[in-house]
């Protein structure tokens, strides 16, 4: 059979049937008859079938390349393959650590952190004008507000009722938006 490149195709026959040469009957018949047998060991010695297959197949290449090693009648064919076969697991697992460890990607990306120049600015803001409050409305504020408790356990904590800890509260805020001036006062997005 004759290629574009007007060579005839290694090995083939005119009805293209039949091996493409006679090492590729050898190597058909190495495989038959030791192909579980390296799958087995390799497998066993890497721990992973895909790998192993890839080894299996380079070994039948470095036999092909050596043809006459599996022909030539001295030493076993195979523990000629099971060397070549260790030989590559050796070098591919020298080759795995060699190269840094592989770090898998994140699917999500990072969370967005919200910028905290707002909070700084409210409370360069707000400090000052807390400040102008009196002692009274500033620690019903605090308890309230920025320690988080609930009426009941604020007049708790200030050993006074819960009534006067509700009235200082609704004062306390009073004073404060009166403290921050009109900036407090307006709705956000609407431009003074």
């Amino acid at each position: 059979m004759v290629g574009s490149s007007g060579h005839r195709a290694r090995g083939r026959t005119r009805e293209g049937k039949g091996p493409r040469d006679p090492d590729e009957a050898l190597i058909r018949a190495v495989y038959a008859e030791h192909g579980r047998a390296l799958l087995a060991f390799t497998t066993r010695l890497l721990g992973d079938r895909a790998a192993a297959e890839d080894v299996v197949q380079e070994v039948l290449v470095r036999a092909w390349q050596h043809s006459d090693v599996l022909t030539n009648g001295r030493g076993s064919v195979r523990s000629w393959l099971l060397t070549v076969a260790r030989n590559l697991v050796t070098d591919r697992v020298r080759a795995q650590r060699a190269r840094p460890a592989e770090v898998e990607e994140d699917a999500a990306p990072p969370a967005a952190t919200r910028d905290h120049a707002d909070s700084v600015v409210d409370a360069l803001t707000v400090l000052p004008a807390l400040e102008r409050l009196s002692p009274d409305h500033r620690d019903v504020l605090a308890e309230v507000y920025f320690r988080g408790r609930t009426l009941p356990e604020a007049a708790e904590v200030l050993g006074v009722p819960p009534g006067t800890v509700k009235s200082r509260s609704y004062y306390a805020l009073r004073a404060l938006r009166s403290a921050l001036g009109p900036a407090m006062n307006e709705p956000e997005g609407v431009p003074s």
